[in-house]
């Protein structure tokens, strides 16, 4: 066998930063300080362990960078001084997705998830990028979409219920008051009757100025001692005003007579 000669690989020298005198050592101190510029403050600590011959390998392990990021920080105090410790801060990555994309993220937001063919019938921000990522549509963190669900004005609010009627003339009817509202009749009145209760004195949580650890108490439980109220109410399109009677009870006597009083206040009034 041929001997094989090694070749020793050359170690880069250590490099340390220029002889830093008294003053600039103090203004080193203070920048170094724990401040809300992180940056600026690390770059401090690396120039002032170089100015105490600590090797470029001690400081990156100590400050958890590269080596070569280190000999950067020291170059460029040695060339710029002081400004070397400010960041230079650059516009970042380029945008991933265009307009028409986020337009498409946000309409897909708005949609239920079981319309779309999923299992779940609600969207997060894993879930919506998974989607995203999985169709080829784009491939962006939760950060980045929470950003483009906020500019493009979809908000997380909370679901409420509603109720439809089981009438299968609903739609009919509806149209008929719907066409009322839009073309009264030339010689009639159009009257919007609803019905509101039970109206009583139930007792209600909220905050005010109390002497601390003794908050206001309300019971869990109360009693109607005084029993309800029912509220029958009517408000006139053509003037605006409201007209409303309240009640004991709310049977069809009561919501008749209603109605009667109602055909004769216009009935008044067209005279």
């Amino acid at each position: 066998m041929l001997p094989v000669e090694v070749v020793p690989v050359a170690r880069k020298p250590d490099v340390f930063v220029r002889a830093v005198n008294l003053e600039e050592g103090r203004k080193l101190a203070q920048v170094a300080r724990p401040s809300k510029q992180p940056i600026r403050m690390r770059r401090a600590v690396m120039v002032m362990a170089s100015a105490q011959h600590q090797t470029v390998g001690s400081i990156a392990r100590l400050m958890r960078v590269s080596e070569s990021h280190v000999r950067q920080v020291i170059h460029d105090f040695d060339e710029k001084g002081f400004d070397a410790l400010d960041p230079k801060w650059k516009g970042g990555r380029p945008v991933k997705t265009d307009s028409v994309t986020r337009d498409r993220i946000c309409q897909i937001a708005r949609c239920c998830p079981r319309d779309l063919g999923w299992s779940f019938s609600a969207w997060s921000l894993s879930k919506l990028a998974e989607v995203l990522r999985i169709n080829g549509i784009a491939d962006i963190s939760r950060e980045t979409l929470r950003r483009i669900l906020k500019a493009g004005g979809v908000s997380w609010p909370a679901t409420k219920t509603w109720k439809a009627s089981n009438d299968p003339e609903f739609t009919t009817k509806m149209a008929r008051v719907l066409d009322l509202y839009d073309h009264p009749p030339a010689d009639g009145r159009v009257v919007c009757v609803d019905e509101f209760g039970p109206l009583n004195l139930r007792p209600r949580g909220g905050r005010g100025w109390f002497p601390k650890q003794r908050p206001a108490r309300l019971r869990a439980t109360y009693h109607r001692t005084q029993g309800v109220r029912h509220m029958f109410g009517a408000l006139d399109l053509a003037t605006g005003q409201l007209h409303y009677r309240i009640r004991d009870r709310k049977r069809w006597t009561e919501c008749l007579a209603f109605l009667k009083s109602l055909r004769g206040r216009c009935r008044r009034s067209c005279t």
